[in-house]
């Protein structure tokens, strides 16, 4: 199994082309099953996850193509993808495909809404909380499907198509949003969506379904309308940067001083958390290019934070945020109030020095002048890139370890950081 070798004190400096955003590009995958042409996506990040998710789509029958790069492309372009789902041959989404991404199952919605059937195995991904699909079945049986448990899969029916309904979430869900995106594109009649989930990547999503020919208002606010038509035709659309790589990066330079340019990355993209790194000494100047990012210096000012839906903080920002304050001149508290098991990271960064308790949902983090590098264990996605981010500043040399689950989210990791003066090496496992 590969592991990251990391040597810290380097300050990052140079330029981090930001891929595209792998929490859009799943579900714009997904949208391809809602139609018998083409729908092209550009942008799309070379992950594990993306590949596996192709695997998912072609059990259904989906075909694709990955086009071939274009004179003038840059180095870290995103692949553009062409997929075709003219026949679905099979409405099952096996255990063995679906337990290894969780966003998988969300091609629960277009199968049901365009087959009046689908057979989906309960998912899995992440080991960061019970995230139940109770928001998304509801969802469905709203706009009319049928839904009945069994053996570990969920059984839906719609034989006579699923109809417009009144959809209200009890709190902010993004997979329960874009399932019923999906799902009601198709739906005879009108649907409405309140407590909407206004992430990016939703926005994203209903973007490219109106390109396809849905009828769409409101996305971007909690209250969607949406108009059901007959068909979706093909569309090309491209895949918005990933906000998490970009405050990722963010996080890093804040931690080991620099000044880095994180092209294509948008401040609209990351109100919240760029407010944050500028409350922490970092400073963040937007460009036509895209985030300039710096910290030549100063300290590391503690801060308190809150995870929210967006526009509030990410979730999927504050193991990196936490590793930040690690070094920061003081105590910080750090609130998570969407997974209630994602603090996994903090016994790893423990080993690298860090001094974190544990209050209920809470993580109070005292900083400390120095880490020691040490070998550690990446739990999950966004954790593993805690480490890493730590290890940039540490003394001494860090090994990561199960860095899978870096390849599941985060593309060419180690050439962006080398790139800006970063001392970091993947050591593959022989044979």
């Amino acid at each position: 199994m590969d592991r990251i070798r990391i040597v810290g004190g380097n300050p990052l400096n140079g330029l981090i082309p930001v891929s595209g955003a792998k929490n859009a590009a799943l579900p714009l995958m997904i949208a391809s099953l809602l139609t018998a042409e083409t729908l092209t996506l550009e942008n799309v990040p070379r992950l594990a996850d993306v590949s596996q998710l192709m695997r998912i789509l072609g059990n259904h029958g989906v075909d694709y193509r990955i086009e071939g790069k274009r004179i003038g492309d840059a180095p870290y372009a995103g692949q553009t993808i062409q997929f075709h789902a003219a026949d679905i041959v099979d409405t099952t989404a096996p255990y063995e495909l679906v337990s290894r991404l969780r966003a998988s199952f969300w091609v629960i919605a277009p199968l049901l809404a365009r087959m009046g059937e689908a057979k989906v195995s309960l998912p899995g991904g992440c080991a960061i909380g019970t995230r139940p699909v109770d928001l998304l079945l509801m969802v469905l049986e709203k706009l009319g499907a049928e839904i009945e448990i069994d053996s570990g899969y969920v059984l839906a029916k719609a034989r006579r198509g699923l109809r417009g309904g009144e959809i209200d979430f009890a709190k902010v869900t993004v997979g329960g949003t874009h399932t019923a995106l999906m799902a009601a594109s198709l739906a005879h009649g009108s649907t409405l969506i309140k407590n909407a989930a206004r992430e990016p990547e939703v926005v994203d999503l209903a973007d490219c379904l109106v390109k396809m020919g849905a009828k769409i208002k409101g996305a971007g606010t909690s209250r969607i309308e949406i108009e059901g038509v007959g068909s979706l035709q093909g569309a090309r659309h491209t895949v918005l940067p990933d906000r998490i790589e970009a405050g990722t990066y963010a996080c890093a330079v804040a931690m080991t001083g620099g000044d880095v340019l994180l092209e294509g990355a948008t401040e609209a993209l990351l109100p919240v958390a760029l407010d944050v790194l500028r409350q922490t000494g970092a400073r963040i100047e937007e460009t036509p290019k895209g985030l300039r990012v710096s910290r030549n210096g100063g300290a590391i000012n503690p801060v308190d934070i809150t995870t929210a839906p967006f526009p509030g903080f990410p979730t999927d920002l504050q193991a990196q945020f936490m590793a930040l304050m690690t070094r920061a001149e003081g105590t910080s508290r750090i609130t998570e109030t969407i997974f209630e098991n994602r603090f996994m990271h903090v016994q790893e960064l423990a080993r690298l020095g860090a001094r974190i308790r544990l209050e209920g949902d809470a993580a109070i983090v005292e900083g400390r002048p120095v880490l020691k590098g040490a070998p550690v264990m990446a739990t999950d996605l966004r954790a593993s890139v805690s480490l890493v981010i730590a290890a940039l500043a540490a003394e001494g040399e860090t090994l990561v370890h199960r860095v899978y689950h870096l390849d599941r989210g985060f593309e060419r990791l180690e050439e962006k950081l080398v790139a800006c003066g970063a001392d970091v090496e993947r050591l593959r496992e022989a044979g």
